[in-house]
């Protein structure tokens, strides 16, 4: 399709419209193209601010915002505030004021962290110190949470006592968190437990229990911490007990699902009791083969007489000596002593065992299987298409109790139970029915057609557009082009003369001349314009005489312009 041919052909018709048709197509087009440029420049105007203002900034504090005025005013720069804290000014200026005003430190952060002690102050005492040390805690720890999703701002108090020697008298430490949460937004108790825990963990001797954590309302949070993590294992219970039975009953049906016929034939539901108490135990055993640690051996011994005693009355008979004649008798002796102490090593194993996190006190399965199906048979022996319920026998039951049972890990001294049991299924039995043509249908379409559906309607689309294509544009186009030419042929006459005859035909016309010219005699007095009439008219005799009918064509084309019937349309007007 010749898109150029079908552009210009388009102008041709424009510029056959009447006055009144073009203005009204003109006035669509200007219309739809103002709309268009009043969508861009509005958009992009409303972007920026259509009044010639843009925010300078937003959210601000009533400290900062009334210090930014300030600055405004300073400026003589004219700005107005919004009913939701948004401070607007000119654009032209909105990026060398805001330049400015973040040059003062304006807006300030909400918090003042350890940057307190980027510069040191000459004479500070003890307590500035503490003073700035706590505040830089409590700024760095506001920050860290409103780094959290839901919380919009937060401020962190805190209460940090004097040291003491003696620990009657010691105070531990406290603080108190108040957050502003975002619309919409909720703490959790995971999220609640977690700020406990992280302000506690920045303050020494500071337990989670001491730190008071309240909203914007002023709602204490977190103070049904232990009801709150109840409910929490009790919906970890919950999930884990029903995973833990979708599990059993999957496998179940995985195992009768082969020579059942199907999973759709099966149906089974198991039940798990769980304890899911914290169970720990402690035991020692001791070694009863001692070895020993430590042998003490002492052994002592004397033989041989005990010299006499010296005695007597105290004077100089008993300082001389013995007497000679006196004899004293004497004995021998002989002493042995043996001391042995022996230590043994008692070794000792010590043991901790904690139970799992759940334990099976009871499990139960109910499991229900379809039955068999075969033709049945009419009057005269012969299978029919209706198709008969069977049910199954006594033992198949057992076979399929004992793979349930092996399936799952059913332990009865525990007390568990399997239930197995056997009915017809409906919609088996509505499969199993004969199906007339138009079922039959339906079902082949949703089986083999229903995927490709998303992939059919673009089709369908494509061969809509294709037969538009086909059936209406192109034989439209065809039909301008055609009604084009037909205008072409009714404009031009049927006898044209070519550019290059035309050329050739005046430098025959010019050397006729000069040889007219040469042969007369004639000079300048000579008229140019009788000269080209009478060769004009020859020739033009020459041609009426070799081309009759053309010339004819041609007269009644000039005929019929004058008198205006060449116009297809006026005709029909008239």
């Amino acid at each position: 399709m010749d898109f150029k041919a079908l552009f210009s052909q388009l102008i041709v018709f424009f510029g056959k419209l009447t006055q009144a048709q073009r203005n009204i197509i003109g006035v669509a087009v200007a219309g739809i193209v103002a709309f268009l440029v009043f969508l861009v420049v509005y958009t992009s105007e409303g972007s920026s601010g259509g009044d010639g203002y843009q925010v300078l900034f937003d959210q601000l504090s009533a400290e900062d915002a009334a210090k930014v005025v300030e600055q405004l005013e300073k400026d003589k720069i004219p700005y107005r505030i919004s009913k939701d804290k948004v401070i607007e000014v000119p654009k032209e200026v909105v990026y060398k004021e805001r330049i400015i005003i973040a040059s003062m430190g304006i807006p300030k952060e909400g918090h003042v962290g350890f940057e307190l002690f980027d510069k040191q102050e000459f004479g500070a005492t003890n307590f500035d110190q503490e003073v700035k040390f706590r505040r830089a805690l409590e700024g760095e720890l506001a920050r860290s949470i409103d780094s959290l999703a839901p919380v919009e701002k937060s401020s962190v108090s805190l209460a940090l006592p004097k040291e003491t020697l003696f620990v009657s008298e010691e105070i531990p430490p406290s603080a108190s968190v108040m957050v502003q949460l975002k619309d919409g937004e909720k703490l959790t108790a995971k999220q609640i437990r977690g700020i406990k825990k992280l302000v506690a963990a920045a303050v020494p001797k500071l337990t989670p229990e001491n730190v008071t954590l309240v909203d914007a309302e002023g709602e204490a949070l977190g103070d049904d911490d232990a009801a709150a993590a109840m409910g929490e294992l009790s919906a970890l219970q919950q999930q884990y007990k029903s995973k833990e039975e979708k599990k059993q009953e999957e496998k179940i049906i995985n195992v009768l699902a082969p020579f059942i016929g199907g999973k759709d034939r099966i149906v089974a539901k198991v039940t798990i009791e769980y304890d899911f108490s914290e169970q720990s135990s402690t035991s020692e055993k001791f070694d009863p083969e001692s070895v020993v640690r430590s042998e003490q051996t002492s052994e002592e011994k004397r033989e041989g007489a005990v010299p006499a005693p010296v005695g007597g009355v105290p004077g100089a008979v008993s300082n001389i000596g013995p007497v000679e004649g006196l004899s004293t008798g004497g004995a021998g002796e002989k002493y042995e002593k043996n001391t042995g102490t022996t230590n043994y090593e008692i070794s000792k194993t010590v043991s901790t065992t904690k139970m799992e996190f759940a334990r099976i006190k009871r499990m139960t399965a109910a499991v229900v299987v379809d039955g068999r199906y075969e033709p049945k048979k009419g009057p005269d022996g012969q299978p029919t298409e209706e198709m008969e319920y069977i049910a199954l026998d006594e033992t198949q039951l057992q076979a399929i109790d004992a793979l349930v049972k092996q399936s799952i890990g059913i332990d009865e001294q525990r007390g568990d139970q399997v239930s197995i049991r056997n009915f017809e299924f409906q919609t088996t039995k509505e499969k199993m029915r004969s199906k007339d043509v138009a079922s039959k249908t339906s079902e082949f379409i949703d089986t083999y057609l229903s995927p490709f559906t998303l992939v059919f309607k673009y089709l369908i689309v494509a061969v809509i557009l294709f037969i538009a294509y086909k059936k209406i544009i192109i034989p439209f186009a065809e039909r301008m082009l055609e009604f084009s030419k037909e205008e072409e042929e009714l404009d031009k006459p049927n006898l044209e003369i070519a550019d290059d005859e035309g050329e050739d035909l005046a430098e025959k016309v010019q050397e006729m001349r000069r040889k007219v010219e040469n042969q007369l005699g004639l000079g300048g007095n000579f008229s140019e314009d009788e000269l080209k009439y009478d060769v004009l008219l020859q020739k033009v005799r020459e041609i009426a005489e070799e081309h009759p009918e053309e010339i004819s064509s041609l007269i009644q084309t000039l005929i019929n312009e004058e008198s205006g019937l060449s116009d297809p349309i006026k005709q029909a007007q008239r």
